[in-house]
């Protein structure tokens, strides 16, 4: 079989391998970024990016936000539509100084982000390439795909919730109580939403500490679905497609708004590996990002903000490990170091607030407070852009002072 040799190969082009090559594209490092699918490929996902995504594209080069402003199809929204498990319903707009976050497809932003790295110096793009063994040897990793093998000083896993270089080079298992099972179904022609085009997350009884969410999306068009943690669905033998379908067609507050609405396609399930605990991000001659390495946010489920946070990371690293010439475990730690001196504190306050979502009263209690007081919610609403103002919501003293408010 063919072989060809890389200084790094990244398994995996969704927002953080491209994000990866994108920041090592002209340093000298020839790199290859190994796609199983052919773009345009779906992946299955609420679609929503984040004010945080869109203010990480300017960090890596102000033309790739000009771009993704210009060519990507999306609808843009200025902040979300929490509803109760007593469906009271509590607008959270984003700050006047923030920039909007804004919904599109994945297939669509997928497609522009591998479009916008393919073609730039030192990066060699290979698309229906599945990798189908990894070995890890003392100079070098060999990849193999169908076409050819891969010989590289170092590997990126960022393929996703599933990786292959997870399962080959690390001894993670699914761990129900930090994982999320979810759902995806588009729609078309569902009605009443935010004239803002709010985001929705519904947190009801029967699904918590989960949610079921709309998003708003071009074309008339929404994305639906389900997210619930691995741990309650068995626990409570949840099957979350009934689930899915019994509050589309009978909760009070979302079955109206599908009175004419028509499915899109079959219901897509998919897992998350959830940044509730840390986990082992590198080892010899390897890095893990995104999905991969489980950096999604316990609360709001999103991974694509520290997917790419995870790939400038890694980037950099990497350019710091050819400099120095060393790929072994014990300097590779230092990117796990980063990687949770960046994101562990913010992730940990999501995962206690997602603890706080097995209590609906509780939960009933904070809406009821922040519907009536003004000064509520603009704590809220701060708490959407500031991790040290969000921390408050998971201390007592918080509650203590709404029972007075």
């Amino acid at each position: 079989m063919e072989s060809e040799e890389y200084d790094v190969v990244i398994v995996g082009a969704g927002p953080a391998g491209c994000t990866c090559a994108y920041q090592l594209a002209g340093k000298g490092i020839k790199v290859a970024l190994l796609e199983k699918e052919i773009f345009p490929r779906d992946k299955t996902c609420g679609d929503a990016l984040s004010t945080d995504v869109v203010n990480q594209l300017s960090r890596i080069d102000p033309a790739l936000a000009q771009q993704f402003q210009e060519r990507v199809e999306k609808r843009t929204s200025r902040g979300i539509r929490f509803f109760s498990p007593n469906n009271k319903c509590l607008d959270i707009g984003l700050n006047n100084d923030l920039s909007s976050s804004f919904i599109a497809r994945r297939i669509d932003f997928d497609s522009f982000y591998f479009d916008q790295v393919r073609h730039r110096p030192d990066i060699h793009a290979y698309v229906d390439c599945k990798v189908e063994e990894i070995e890890a040897l003392e100079n070098e990793i060999i990849v193999t795909t169908p076409k050819k093998k891969f010989r590289t000083k170092m590997v990126v896993g960022a393929d996703g919730a599933y990786s292959m270089v997870t399962r080959k080079l690390t001894n993670h298992t699914v761990e129900k109580d930090h994982y999320c099972a979810g759902l995806r179904q588009y729609y078309e022609n569902v009605s009443g939403f935010h004239q803002d085009d709010f985001i929705e997350l519904h947190f009801y009884e029967g699904i918590l500490p989960g949610y079921f969410w709309i998003f708003p999306l071009p074309n008339n068009q929404a994305n639906v679905g389900l997210a619930m943690l691995s741990s309650e669905v068995i626990k409570q033998k949840i099957n979350l497609k009934e689930k899915l379908a019994d509050i589309i067609q009978h909760h009070p507050a979302v079955s109206p708004r599908f009175k004419n609405a028509k499915p899109l396609e079959s219901v897509k399930g998919y897992g998350l590996p959830l940044g509730s605990k840390k986990r082992t991000c590198s080892g010899h001659r390897f890095l893990l990002l995104g999905d991969a390495a489980g950096l999604i946010d316990p609360f709001t489920g999103e991974g694509i903000g520290n997917a790419i946070r995870s790939g400038r990371i890694a980037a950099a690293h990497l350019i710091n490990a050819f400099e120095q010439n060393r790929f072994d475990a014990k300097f590779n730690i230092l990117y796990d170091e980063e990687i949770y001196g960046k994101m562990w504190k913010e992730l940990r306050i999501s995962r206690s607030m997602q603890q706080l979502l097995r209590y609906p009263k509780l939960v009933n209690f904070v809406f009821k407070k922040a519907i009536k007081n003004q000064s509520v919610r603009s704590l809220l609403t701060s708490m959407l852009s500031d991790v040290d103002i969000k921390k408050e919501l998971v201390k007592p003293s918080f509650y203590i002072k709404l029972i007075f408010s």
